[in-house]
């Protein structure tokens, strides 16, 4: 898997042209305050924005020890 894609969605949110206000607003520096969603033709993906998202939490309530008998 590759850290840095070339398919990402373009969304203000991880945007090098704009600044989080809060989890639904940006600070763009050519639109000024959009959604997190919005994107214009000036998208220039910033990496170290993109938050990815958190890996599922293991369900060792389920687990049995025969689950774990080769």
């Amino acid at each position: 898997m590759k850290l840095f894609r070339k398919d990402i969605e373009p969304r203000c949110a991880y945007c090098a042209r704009g600044s989080a206000i809060n989890d639904r607003e940006v600070v763009c520096t050519r639109k000024g305050v959009v959604a997190v969603e919005f994107h214009c033709g000036r998208f220039h993906y910033d990496p170290l924005k993109r938050v990815p998202p958190r890996p599922l939490k293991l369900e060792t309530s389920k687990l049995r020890p025969e689950d774990f008998a080769i």
